[in-house]
């Protein structure tokens, strides 16, 4: 009799247990600490999708946490084409316009695929800039925050030791510029046995004559079997010529029928180079700026421009290549933050570079380069949202606007008298007020 109580004690506490167990997996997701849901309007970069969830990609549980406490609550076109892809094992080159969400297409198949139980090096993900590489690894890191996948960046700039020992310390991911994790490679400091998957963002550049070779000598030291994940905005020969030699019968994403973001309208004034900051002035107190990145075509003139824009009494930082990392780290860092409303900078800024609360960028200097253009005005409207690109134009550029036109298959338009808000403010009340 006390065998049979005993028994059926056990048959229920086993029967509760899984009934706990159900529970919980029903309602996990209430339990996440998940951001205000982002109300503002999205272009169909972002929403043009196939209808699918994260959860229908069969990640862990611990990743999909992470990515609903970032705040991603559906897949945008380019992670729901690639992410089961990569998942597959394939190589891919993927091209998609800038801010629709190429970070979450390939940061989160890498870090479905790492094995936390072994402690080697598992992914290398290589960018062009040190600002992009510490952005992009403070995104794995808020999606991983649930796992126990050990994460590093490494860039020049930045103490070597440091990183030696930290590497010694064990990781699983390094996201790394290409200068810096060759140079670890080379003194044999990280084990790349093990590594197979390599992920290139920004492959164009990473392909350009201020890498050359660095690619295939990384490489070179990867193990044979391996998945590279190439992720492109523009599709240079140099990245054709790099495909064919090094990826396997890789899986081709294409979502760029136009190369402009849908949600920035884009608009010139003509004006001779002594009206410029006169002119920037007039646009600084008629704009509802949220926050601005104004770009110069040398470092000299940022500086200049910076100063300039703080004489005239509003909120200004400035960021370019001569600067100390330091000091690089910082600007970034507390712009991101919203500390200060109009950053100036040179094409240092341009790369994947993610301030949500970018709604209006200025070419103070217009650029002579399509693909420079396309990197600029892309700092704007981020992830389907709205935004305004406004370029000052002398005598001097008018060759150079006409022909970004044709290349990029785009209209710049003349600036109008007034501007209509809607364009470029989405939650108007929500706006600050105008920062002095």
């Amino acid at each position: 009799m006390m065998t049979d109580s005993l028994s059926t004690n056990n048959h229920l506490s086993s029967l509760s247990t899984k009934i706990d167990d159900k529970t919980d997996d029903i309602g996990w997701k209430a339990k996440l600490k998940i951001p205000p849901k982002d109300r503002r309007i999205k272009t169909s970069d972002v929403t043009e999708t196939r209808g699918n969830e994260f959860e229908e990609f069969c990640l862990k549980r611990e990743l999909l946490m992470g990515i609903f406490e970032k705040g991603w609550e559906k897949p945008s076109p380019i992670q729901e084409a690639s992410i089961p892809i990569a998942l597959s094992g394939k190589d891919i080159l993927a091209r998609a316009k800038n801010g629709t969400g190429k970070t979450g297409g390939y940061s989160i198949p890498v870090l479905e695929q790492v094995d936390t139980t072994k402690d080697c090096i598992q992914a290398l993900i290589i960018v062009p800039t040190r600002e992009l590489a510490l952005q992009t690894s403070q995104i794995c890191i808020e999606l991983a925050k649930h796992m126990n996948v050990r994460i590093m960046v490494t860039t020049g700039g930045t103490n070597l030791r440091d990183d030696i020992m930290r590497i010694y310390q064990k990781v699983h991911v390094i996201i790394a510029t290409p200068g810096r994790i060759l140079d670890l490679m080379d003194k044999g400091v990280p084990n790349m046995d093990l590594c197979r998957i390599l992920v290139l963002d920004e492959a164009d550049k990473l392909l350009s004559q201020d890498f050359k070779g660095m690619l295939d000598h990384v490489i070179s030291k990867l193990p044979k079997e391996r998945q590279i994940l190439l992720f492109s905005a523009t599709f240079p020969l140099t990245v054709k010529q790099f495909m064919e030699k090094h990826l396997r019968n890789p899986y081709e994403i294409n979502l760029m029928e136009e190369l402009t973001l849908k949600g920035v309208t884009q608009y010139y004034a003509f004006v001779q180079e002594r009206q410029k900051v006169h002119c920037l002035n007039t646009l600084f107190s008629k704009l509802q700026i949220n926050q601005s990145i104004i770009f110069c075509n040398s470092t000299q003139r940022v500086e200049l421009l910076a100063k300039k824009i703080t004489e005239l009494g509003y909120c200004c930082y400035y960021i370019h290549a001569k600067m100390a990392q330091a000091h690089r780290n910082r600007v970034f860092h507390d712009f991101r933050n919203g500390l200060c409303r109009n950053l100036v900078c040179s094409d240092l800024f341009t790369r994947g570079i993610d301030v949500q609360a970018v709604n209006v960028v200025i070419n103070f200097d217009f650029p002579k380069m399509a693909e420079t253009y396309l990197h600029r005005i892309g700092r704007s409207g981020r992830f389907g949202h709205l935004g305004i690109a406004i370029n000052l134009i002398t005598y001097d550029d008018r060759f150079a606007l006409h022909r970004i036109e044709q290349e990029l298959g785009t209209e710049i338009k003349p600036i109008p008298k007034v501007i209509d808000p809607a364009l470029y403010v989405t939650n108007m009340e929500d706006e600050p007020h105008e920062e002095k």
